[in-house]
């Protein structure tokens, strides 16, 4: 089933998300949540899904990575669930590259995030899952990671002139950025 994506300025966004009980990890009716997130983000063609961004205060992310259509270029990562995840940085630098949100629709900004982060946190049936995710899947990751702490992308932007509507960002920011190389 597809679920209602909240928006900014709705108050569950800016809520920070509660701990899943492991033992509500295995039940049907949580199943079934994670199987309606991993539907949703892929109907509104997101890359990771959180449990405020459809109006559930809960410690739990989807992502998912796998030829997408908007990151054609980016490696692919499988089909994720972490509940109750926490985030060590391994490195210092941060790298800027543009994100949006399915919570802020239409808008695109230049955001830090580290490049190299430990995740630790509990799999969809209940599995404790302990990796390292480098790059832009360590990007999708914090980005899921803010929405279970109440943030956005939007609180990590260096510069808020950077901020763009998608049509004017695809207008004249991306072909920019494409002369560059």
């Amino acid at each position: 089933m597809i679920l209602k994506v909240a928006r900014l300025g709705h108050p569950v966004i800016r809520t920070q998300a509660l701990q899943v009980p492991v033992e509500q990890i295995t039940t049907r009716d949580f199943q079934k949540l994670l199987d309606d997130m991993a539907e949703t983000m892929r109907e509104y063609m997101g890359v990771g899904l959180a449990g405020p961004q459809v109006h559930l205060p809960l410690r739990v992310a989807v992502l998912e990575v796998q030829a997408h259509p908007r990151y054609p270029d980016m490696p692919s990562v499988p089909l994720t669930f972490l509940i109750n995840p926490t985030v060590t940085v391994l490195d210092q630098t941060t790298v800027d590259e543009w994100e949006g949100c399915l919570s802020i629709p239409e808008m695109r900004g230049l955001v830090p995030r580290y490049s190299k982060i430990r995740v630790q946190a509990l799999g969809r049936n209940a599995e404790p899952l302990d990796f390292v995710a480098t790059d832009f899947h360590a990007r999708v990751v914090q980005h899921e990671t803010d929405h279970l702490n109440g943030e956005v992308y939007l609180d990590r932007m260096r510069d808020m002139r950077t901020l763009a509507h998608l049509a004017e960002w695809q207008r004249y920011v991306l072909p920019a950025l494409e002369h560059k190389d």
